[in-house]
């Protein structure tokens, strides 16, 4: 089951090309499903030592990648999130290594009940089959997706972006070396080589080889994958995550809480976009969330009263926000700062301008934390957290294939289980039903 080596450039039969692709995924996929923990495991732990001993190869991929992103004019969130460092390539191998030690999902039978009529019923979890993975810039992504297909018995078809085509395709490579090592077909995790973009077009729309389509990247391209898509997404559209400070909080937390879920780091999807603050607490809290925002270079784009808070604050960068402040994912150092007058109004604020992403609440009010983990409609729903937790290795998932603010199969961080079905199963000692 081992692939060829492929041009990058597009094969001149696209369709043919894309085709064969989910011939050996679907095949592969019968394989993997029927493989042991033992096997996955091992194939797993060899990617993470294959991760160490190769990141200087890794490295020098990743530069010339760098390089053509910075010829290319790329915005600095987009270089950002296409550089890998050598604590990034030790995160993902340690990542591996986590997968590898969590229990197989794949087998286990859950809810079994013994019926009157003797049969014993109950659920199989099992792999969804085969995933097509569609995703822009970070090349972390490629061994995070390898990663737990292998674990959860699914194989995978990647399409990173063309800007990240020496990284993806010397990461792609390993894993490959590490599933044959561990005796598992190659076609378990396949890359599209090629950067004709057409290739998107054909893998989302292959339902006899594909079985989800996971998209992981900008607006416009998850937008147009949930439009044109032939076979079920699992998406996000976007991170506008809210950061709310309540009338009774532990203002010295809610700084350090709020700073971290901003500046911690820019370009992340559960960075927090949007400040909203309890007029009870305005005038203690945002000028010193001021400052500190006005240190690290953050644009603050606030309603009138939280501009009359911030005014006079040193090397402040404010703006009076629009209303399409409240509803942007700005992925770079602005942040959206509003007072509101109760927890009914932040609550309302949430759903109406949120992506259902990842919001957090600060109190100190019990009452007030349990209705904000209540109403507020959204994927991960914190009380006293930075929204950066929100990811799938900080969630104990080992790694994560995205994020889904959908509502059905997977929310939220997608990990093993979210790679995975339930069918139901009848375990009998040879009942056969009567008549009604």
């Amino acid at each position: 089951m081992d692939t060829p080596a492929r041009p990058t450039q597009a094969p001149a039969d696209l369709a043919a090309y894309m085709a064969g692709l989910g011939v050996a995924a679907r095949a592969a996929a019968g394989a993997l499903a029927a493989a042991g923990p033992a096997a996955k495991d091992r194939a797993l732990r060899g990617l993470a030592s294959r991760l160490r001993s190769g990141v200087d190869g890794l490295l020098l991929a990743n530069a010339r990648d760098l390089e053509g992103a910075r010829a290319a004019g790329l915005d600095a969130p987009l270089v950002d999130r296409l550089k890998l460092t050598r604590l990034a390539i030790e995160t993902v191998a340690q990542g591996c290594e986590q997968i590898a030690a969590m229990p197989d999902p794949v087998g286990e039978i859950t809810g079994l009940q013994r019926r009157p009529s003797g049969i014993a019923v109950g659920r199989m979890r099992v792999p969804l089959g085969v995933f097509g993975m569609i995703y822009e810039s970070r090349p972390n992504v490629t061994i995070e997706a390898a990663s737990l297909a292998i674990k959860s018995g699914n194989a995978a078809i990647l399409r990173g972006g063309s800007e990240a085509l020496h990284s993806n395709l010397a990461l792609w490579r390993l894993v490959q070396a590490a599933l044959l090592e561990a005796g598992l077909p190659a076609a378990a995790v396949q890359l599209v080589e090629t950067t004709d973009r057409a290739a998107v077009g054909c893998l989302i729309a292959m339902p006899e080889a594909v079985d989800v389509i996971i998209p992981r990247g900008g607006k416009g391209l998850i937008a147009r994958i949930a439009a044109e898509a032939r076979v079920p997404v699992i998406k996000h559209l976007d991170g506008n995550c809210h950061v709310y400070v309540d009338a009774e909080v532990d203002l010295a937390q809610a700084l350090a809480v709020t700073d971290n879920a901003k500046t911690q780091k820019f370009s992340p999807c559960n960075a927090a976009e949007s400040l909203l603050v309890h007029a009870a607490q305005a005038a203690a809290f945002l000028p010193r969330i001021g400052a500190v925002f006005a240190a690290k270079g953050v644009e603050m784009r606030g309603c009138p009263r939280s501009l009359a808070l911030l005014r006079g604050l040193g090397g402040a960068r404010l703006a009076a926000a629009v209303e399409a402040d409240w509803d942007t994912e700005y992925l770079a150092p602005v942040i959206s700062i509003k007072v509101v007058d109760s927890l009914d109004e932040a609550i309302a604020h949430v759903n109406r301008h949120g992506s259902h992403h990842t919001d957090a609440i600060l109190t100190t009010n019990h009452a007030h934390a349990m209705r904000f983990l209540r109403e507020v409609d959204s994927a991960s729903v914190m009380v006293n957290a930075s929204t950066r937790f929100a990811d799938g290795f900080e969630y104990g998932l080992g790694a994560e294939i995205g994020i889904s603010t959908d509502k059905l199969h997977a929310r939220g961080p997608v990990g093993l289980e979210g790679l995975t079905s339930l069918k139901w199963v009848v375990l009998g000692q040879g009942e056969v039903r009567g008549d009604a």
